[in-house]
């Protein structure tokens, strides 16, 4: 029997959580926030820190650096080096701080949709403009068109790529083939690639994402990569992340700019829980919960094969987000979602706000007790009777 109880049910009400803050009598499966016990090693090391009894300025320590080098190099096969590690707040400042860095007012940033919808924010609160170049969604699956990719990128206003690897909602994970032709165009266009890796650790069992910078120099060295332990491990209140940067001068102008922005600090507890995260313990852990989550899917998916076989669940293998075709019910996903939540009490995220063919589409976030993921499919089959 697992050390870790990811049937526990924990009441999150009133408890300052964006997910939960919701009516009483309603279920929250919309915004990915686990409702699992963070891991043991994590609670364990901040709880060292709380005892501490003084929280003050920070540095980055060589724990931290190596935490990241260890866990990347026996997990992912990618070796990196500490100089390409730069720490920052969050994954979406850094996405934020980029589009201002690397970019001019009006200039178009390539984006892949449907994908996740602050990466629309980060382009157009900053003054770009986004450029789609929409996923080709064909039997439950989507891949890239990289035919069109290449037409966007030989825009001249078309500076940078925003890469979702895993891919959310879809749960893709990208091929090393698909990832190379992707470095080869963007060379050849002169745009940026900046890589969002969130949801690089929460893969299927037995799946394993390929790192953008690692398939090849041209990737390696014509890009910007994000990633963290916060989706992970499920502590994004911690503000804890980085960027990886192989290339100097790319690398230089970013840590500039991300200290520029006041993003390059971190708080009490962000380092620490990297660290604790990115251990021996924390794979247990993960493992463990890879398979719950896997578990949790195999649960949705059976229910809708004999309740709901209208809806398809697009085949994934990547992220606690599943991603569902509501084609046979509706065009409008923000309708649907609304009326959905309006009758039952369910709330799940309009597929429409990532763009792309996204309004025929719900994304249900399934990281949660499985008791909450069945009570979740009972009120969508009474929703959808």
């Amino acid at each position: 029997m697992s050390a870790y109880d990811f049937d526990k049910v924990i009441d999150r009400r009133n408890t300052s959580s964006l997910k939960w803050d919701v009516a009483e009598g309603e279920l929250p499966m919309w915004v990915a926030d686990m409702d699992f016990e963070t891991a043991p090693c994590i609670v364990d090391a901040l709880k060292r820190r709380v005892e501490e009894r003084i929280f003050g300025y920070g540095i980055i320590p060589d724990e931290w650096y190596e935490a990241y080098r260890g866990w990347w190099g026996k997990h992912h096969g990618f070796d990196l080096e500490k100089k390409w590690l730069i720490f920052t707040t969050g994954v979406i400042p850094a996405i934020s701080t980029a589009i201002r860095k690397f970019t001019t007012p009006a200039e178009k940033v390539i984006v892949q949709t449907p994908v996740y919808n602050m990466f629309f924010n980060s382009i157009i609160n900053n003054g770009r403009r986004v450029l789609e170049n929409p996923l080709i969604y064909s039997d439950n699956v989507y891949s890239m068109d990289l035919n069109d990719l290449e037409k966007k990128m030989s825009d001249p206003l078309a500076t940078m790529l925003l890469l979702c690897n895993p891919q959310n909602p879809g749960g893709r994970i990208w091929d090393r083939g698909t990832l190379e032709k992707v470095g080869e165009l963007a060379k050849r266009h002169h745009v940026l690639v900046f890589s969002d890796e969130i949801h690089c650790d929460l893969t299927a069992p037995g799946c394993e994402y390929v790192p953008f910078a690692s398939v090849s120099d041209v990737c390696r060295d014509n890009s910007i990569t994000a990633v963290a332990p916060t989706k992970t491990f499920g502590v994004p209140g911690l503000q804890s992340a980085a960027v990886i940067v192989p290339e100097e001068g790319l690398r230089q102008r970013m840590d500039r700019a991300l200290n520029t922005d006041e993003v390059a600090e971190p708080g009490a507890f962000a380092i620490d829980c990297a660290v604790a995260a990115f251990c021996d313990d924390g794979w247990e852990w993960l493992t463990r919960l890879r398979d719950y989550i896997e578990g949790n899917k195999c649960l949705v998916r059976e229910f809708i094969k004999k309740e709901l076989p209208e809806i398809r669940c697009v085949e994934q293998n990547a992220t606690y987000l599943m991603w569902l075709d509501m084609s046979a019910y509706t065009d409008d996903s923000a309708r649907l979602a609304m009326d959905i939540r309006k009758k039952t009490g369910l709330f799940l995220s309009a597929g429409s706000i990532y763009g792309g063919n996204g309004s025929a589409f719900l994304r249900m976030n399934v990281a949660a007790p499985a008791s909450l993921v069945e009570d979740g499919m009972h009120r969508l089959r009474e929703a959808l009777k």
